[in-house]
């Protein structure tokens, strides 16, 4: 994978697929590797250009603090690189954070806006304050993190649904993962700038046309902050899934309407 050495940071990026040109960006420490499936099923119908943030993956790890600014800076350093002058965004979770700094920033620069399980912070609703995760025990934590996963995680859920039980397995076995001291660096900066995450007053400078897509369940980015998202948007839409978080795993119809959106613009409701 190519490196782009941009200031103060060396951004690992890669290009894959053809079609309209999509940036795309992840989630809370997440990488190109950790969600390669994700990226390869977005760039069935585009041309998908994505990075590892700073502080993760195979981009260098800064000295902190980090700025949503930042984050969104070296997105529009990388478009210059590559020569992209606009494209469609997209951003998921922590990415969808990203993605709103963004496109409020650059407006001129995103031609569709996708947003999904995310928050404006602010008086749009924040996410849930997963930095507080790292004082619970690891027991706590797994506990924790299934229910903000999906409401409906209960044990009894669990036991009578064997494709979430082993989606949650998978999730915590990732987590049980021996992680370095930069690792964790990179991490810990990641979700010390989300604290400060908070565009809900300024989301009105975005006129390109927005899909924001939630889970019914999620305990994250609860589908409220969805709405809140929608009604500050000029020309946006809303459509729930039948999942939590990790909505895209668990409705198939997700994906297909996600990715007709970013290739074609048509959003669930414009048949």
């Amino acid at each position: 994978m190519p490196i782009f050495e941009s200031d103060d940071i060396s951004i690992n990026y890669q290009i894959t697929g053809t079609g309209p040109r999509v940036l795309f960006f992840n989630g809370s420490g997440a990488t190109l590797q950790s969600t390669e499936l994700l990226i390869w099923s977005l760039s069935k119908e585009c041309q998908v250009l994505a990075h590892d943030q700073r502080g993760l993956g195979l981009t260098s790890i800064p000295d902190g603090p980090y700025t949503m600014a930042q984050y969104s800076a070296d997105a529009a350093a990388l478009l210059d690189h590559v020569g992209w002058e606009s494209c469609s965004v997209v951003g998921i979770s922590f990415g969808g954070m990203v993605a709103q700094e963004f496109a409020v920033t650059y407006p001129e620069r995103v031609e569709r806006l996708m947003l999904m399980c995310t928050s404006a912070g602010g008086s749009g609703g924040s996410s849930y304050p997963l930095h507080t995760l790292t004082s619970m025990s690891a027991d706590e934590r797994d506990s924790k993190m299934v229910t903000l996963s999906d409401t409906r995680f209960t044990p009894e859920w669990l036991a009578s649904h064997p494709a979430d039980a082993q989606m949650m397995g998978m999730r915590q076995a990732q987590g049980a993962v021996q992680k370095t001291d930069d690792v964790m660096r990179g991490e810990r900066l990641q979700l010390e700038a989300r604290i400060t995450h908070d565009v809900a007053e300024r989301l009105h400078h975005i006129s390109a046309p927005t899909f924001v897509a939630a889970g019914r369940f999620d305990g994250i980015a609860p589908p409220v902050n969805s709405e809140a998202i929608v009604e500050r948007i000029a020309d946006a839409t809303l459509s729930l899934y039948e999942g939590g978080h990790m909505f895209i795993a668990q409705d198939p119809t997700a994906i297909r309407e996600i990715r007709t959106f970013l290739a074609t613009g048509k959003r669930p409701s414009e048949k």
